[in-house]
């Protein structure tokens, strides 16, 4: 049996993540435009390149393709960023958390692991997944590192698996999170967001 895998609202520690909506437009348009958010990504979302990314990301969370949502700070009710479930296979109940992105402000804060832990909540305890997978470019050594301190298992490397947009090969390293891993990752997740609770 399969399951449904949709953007549902989720708050953790001061964090909400919305599901992508055009009211969100504007506010994820003031929150991308420094440039070192997308050093990493297939697509820099700034300038008029913004409303492409915006446009793509709604229509794969209209269709159900991906599970979009828009990432707001309830402190000050400021979109900071984006994040997804893409590569969805809901007969394996298999999902990628990624395309996450944050306004630099909320780098090395709670934001980021809040949102993994609301999504991996969703993830193993209500849609009942087996795996979440995560991938990143084999240069970015800071996602890599969050990857790796949230308490996901580095499995491998995909050699020349993407073309970043100067036109080089991208390596891209994969990590992932099972269901017998979560409760340990559970743990270190709520101990780390303890003072935000």
């Amino acid at each position: 049996m399969t399951v449904d895998i949709r953007a549902a609202p989720l708050d953790v520690a001061g964090v909400r993540l919305e599901p992508l909506d055009e009211a969100h437009r504007e506010g994820l348009r003031a929150a991308g435009t420094d440039p070192t958010i997308w050093a990493h990504m297939p697509l820099a979302a700034i300038g008029p390149a913004f409303d492409m990314w915006f446009d793509w990301s709604l229509s794969v969370a209209r269709t159900g393709a991906e599970a979009v949502w828009a990432v707001r700070t309830l402190g000050d009710g400021r979109l900071v960023g984006s994040t997804r479930y893409l590569a969805i296979v809901a007969e394996h109940r298999r999902v990628e958390i990624g395309y996450t992105w944050y306004t630099p402000s909320v780098w090395a804060g709670a934001v980021n692991p809040a949102c993994k832990f609301a999504l991996l909540h969703y993830a193993f305890e209500d849609l009942a997944l087996n795996r979440v997978e995560l991938k990143t470019d084999i240069r970015n050594l800071r996602s890599q590192g969050a990857m790796a301190k949230m308490g996901a298992i580095r499995e491998g490397v995909f050699r020349a698996h993407m073309i970043r947009p100067d036109g080089t090969l991208r390596d891209s390293v994969y990590f992932a999170i099972t269901r017998d891993d979560w409760p340990r990752v559970h743990d270190g997740l709520m101990a780390r967001l303890a003072p935000h609770l």
